[in-house]
């Protein structure tokens, strides 16, 4: 009867994890969910004044970049929502 081989390489065990996890900065969710907040206001804010013909110096001097600022600043918050652990 044939006998069977012998294992020459070792059995594989996985690397041990002694990472610690990682924590978010106490900066990070409170900017997040201002910018978000900020750059919704942002936005009804020029579409109140806009539609009641409502003089506001800077936002009216704006047009219609209002939109692009407050849809910055909301993509701002979803870029820093990637950091948030």
């Amino acid at each position: 009867m044939a006998k069977s081989k012998v294992r020459k390489k070792a059995v594989y065990t996985p690397p041990q994890k002694s990472k610690a996890p990682e924590v978010s900065p106490r900066w990070l969710v409170p900017t997040m969910v201002g910018l978000w907040l900020v750059g919704l206001a942002w936005i009804a804010v020029f579409y109140v004044t806009a539609s009641t013909n409502t003089d506001v110096p800077f936002m009216t001097d704006l047009h219609n970049w209002n939109l692009g600022i407050g849809f910055t600043a909301i993509i701002l918050g979803v870029v820093l929502s990637t950091r948030w652990r």
